[in-house]
Formats: structure tokens, sequence, C-alpha cells
């Protein structure tokens, strides 16, 4: 069943007309035409982490807002060419590629052009094909069209905090724009969707027991030289250092290829996911922007009196994994994982199995993972950003609090 949903962009909404909650028990297979535009929509999805990520260079959160403005495109070029007629093939691979050539033309052209010549090749040649291409076309023009002064890339936004105990500043090495924070503009982007926001009750206090213990816990659990008795939980901050989008998307199109749902439950899923994470992620970087609270490696090597008798400065301490360019509060790698998993429990239920995949660690055999579970996976990645030395324990239980009702809100929003 389709229904309307409201995604609002920048000077306008688009009214997308998508089915809600993809079949994946107890539903009709997909028949041959519907599996093939179903095939074709995922491959796109591996296009668009080539093309955003690897070719691209964008990071984790900016990357996800152009991966959201692909889904939400195609979605809406499935929804239309299912009712209008035409080639649901032609149409997913125009939007898709109609969104990422107006975005990466500088450094994918040449190979957005070939892919989209190849999809094109597997479909006849007629007025169903050209149909197709055209209601794709379309809806890459509206997406795109809809973004047009939406906030992003707005070096006008700089971040400002006082040098004082608890605020995070940027170190050595930190952008020259933004005042230093990576994407300082991100929290300020035109929403993709109207939802009221997400109440957190900030860090804990510096003079609290709480933030006592969680200094503490990072302190032991997250150095840059682990003892033996870590070593599982080294492995595990080091795994989930790769880009999380890229991760999570490569698994999720791993299960479609293996185990194929119709085109409209697949779109709709992509889109669902995208605008969950890229709300989410908005919404972290505005906190981090706005409250700017400290890293451990900040806080553990600063030797000012921060009011908590039970902290201890270590100068000379230092996290396992590289920190990003902005600070503690709430956790961009949660704003990754929770709305994701929330939307993907919502589609499969939690026991659903993934292969994680972190090609960029030197040892071959740890650069996979199978999680029988949602919940399983949230665990590790929560655990690897503490492990890791990134992170505080608040931020990232508040990180995963935002993410998972962020999605609600999301996913009843685009009913």
């Amino acid at each position: 069943m389709s229904v309307r949903r409201h995604l609002l962009a920048a000077t306008a909404c688009l009214a997308l007309v998508v089915p809600l909650g993809p079949a994946t028990a107890g539903g009709h297979p997909p028949g041959h035409d519907d599996a093939a535009a179903a095939a074709t929509a995922v491959a796109w999805q591996r296009i668009a982490l080539r093309t955003i990520y690897t070719e691209g260079l964008s990071s984790p959160p900016v990357g996800i807002l152009y991966l959201a403005f692909t889904s939400i495109a195609v979605d809406d070029a499935a929804d239309r060419v299912q009712k209008r007629g035409g080639s649901a093939e032609a149409a997913v691979a125009a939007a898709a590629h109609g969104v990422l050539r107006e975005y990466f033309a500088a450094t994918s052209a040449a190979n957005l052009d070939a892919d989209l010549a190849s999809t094109l090749a597997a479909v006849p040649d007629g007025p169903a094909e050209a149909k197709g291409v055209r209601i794709g076309e379309k809806a890459a023009a509206r997406m795109v069209e809809s973004r047009e002064d939406d906030g992003r890339n707005d070096l006008s936004v700089i971040y400002s905090q006082p040098d004082e105990v608890g605020y995070w500043q940027p170190p050595p090495g930190a952008p020259t724009t933004g005042g230093g924070m990576a994407g300082a503009w991100i929290g300020f982007v035109d929403p993709l969707v109207h939802i009221r926001r997400v109440k957190l009750d900030g860090p804990d206090p510096l003079d609290s027991h709480a933030y006592a213990v969680d200094y503490q816990e990072v302190l032991e659990t997250g150095s840059s030289t682990p003892t033996p008795d870590l070593a599982d939980e080294a492995a595990t901050a080091r795994f989930f250092a790769f880009n999380p989008p890229v991760m999570y998307r490569t698994a999720v199109c791993d299960l479609l290829t293996a185990e194929p749902m119709g085109l409209s439950d697949t779109t709709e899923l992509f889109a669902t996911i995208d605008t969950a994470v890229a709300t989410a992620a908005i919404e972290t970087n505005r906190l981090k922007f706005e409250i700017g609270f400290w890293r451990p490696f900040q806080a553990i090597n600063d030797l000012r009196d921060d009011g908590n008798p039970a902290t201890t400065p270590q100068p000379g301490w230092a996290p396992l994994v590289p920190n990003p360019f902005y600070s503690d509060y709430t956790s961009g790698h949660a704003s990754a994982t929770a709305p994701f998993a929330e939307v993907m429990r919502k589609a499969f239920g939690d026991d659903v199995t993934l292969t994680l995949k972190s090609p960029l660690l030197a040892d071959p055999a740890q650069r996979e993972r199978t999680y029988s579970s949602l919940s399983d996976i949230e665990h590790d990645a929560l655990h690897a950003r503490i492990w890791g030395g990134l992170h505080f324990r608040d931020a990232m239980d508040d990180g995963y609090l935002l993410g998972h009702k962020t999605a609600r809100r999301v996913m009843r929003a685009m009913r």
C-alpha cells in the first residue's frame, strides 16, 4: 500500500508516495521485472557509496546528506514509474545518476555516465525506456531544486567556545574554516522532514560522580597502549573505526542481493534509513556546535582543576583511535548507528543477520564480522567508541537515545 510522506527541503516540500514497511515475511516474492528493478536500485546504492565516499571523499556526516538526497529521488522515481508505466530500471538509475552527477560531477561524471549507460544497455530500447529515464530525471531535478540554498557548506557558521575546562577546543591540524570544527554548518542544514527535536539532558556536570566514572572508564579502556586483557576491546574499537554509513549500507546491499525484496520495499527502506540517519546527524552536529563538550583526550591531559576530586590528569595519555575535529557530545557514530538499527529493526525485526566489513584493517582475518542481531551491532558499536578513547559513555548513551527517538519520529512522519 502506498501512502504520502512529506519531506521538507530548503524551500519546498517534496510529496513522495511510498510504501511503508518492507514486506520481509508473508509477502509475495517479486516478479522478474520487479526483481530486476530492485537489483538495479541496490546496484545504484553501491554506486552512490563509491561516488560520495571513495571518489568524493565526503566525511561520514556530509556524505549521509547526499545518500539521503539520492535515496529519496530514487524512491520518488520508483513510485511514479510503477503508477505511470515505463521501465523501472531506467527510472531508478536515471534518478540516482541525476542527483549524484549534480553534486559530484568534478570527481565522478565519467564513471556515473558509464554506470548509467551500462544500466540502460540491459533495458530494451523503446518508449518504456525513454519514459523511465524521463521519470528518473524529473525526480532527480525535483530533489536538487528542493535543496537549493539549504545551508550546506555555509562557511559563515563559526564554532566558538570559551577556552575553559569542559569545552572542546580545536587541536593542531583542525580545519581552518568553521572555527576549527569540521562541518560546523551541518547542524544548521535545512531538515529533510519535520519532527520534534529530541530533548536530552546534556553532558554530566564536571563535578559529578557520573562524570568521574565515565572519565575513569575511558582512561582505563581507551588508551593508545591497551593492556593484553583489553585485546578484544581494542580489536572492536579498531573495527568500528571504519566509516559507519559505508559499513552499514554495504551490509544491507549484500543482504538484499542475497534475499531480494520488491522494488518499492527496497527503495523505501533506503530512503527511510537515510532520512532518519541524516536527521539525527543534523541534530547531533547542532549539539556538538552549541554545547562543545570536551573529548576524553583533552580532559585527561588537561592539568587545570575541573572541580572533581575523583579525576586525575594523565599527561601524555592518547586515545586508541584518532579523534575527528568536533566535540564529544553527542556521538556522531551513534547518530549513524542507532537510527539505522531502528529502521532496520522495524522492517526486519531485531534478529537479522548482517556481515559488516572494515576493509582498512591490516589483518585480513579481522576485516569481517557477522552479527545475528541489530542489538549486538549496537552493543559493539557503542562500546567501540569508548574503547577507542573517543567518547565518554554519556555521549554514547545519549547519542543512542537521540538516534532511536529520531528514527521513530521520522518513520511516523513519513507514513
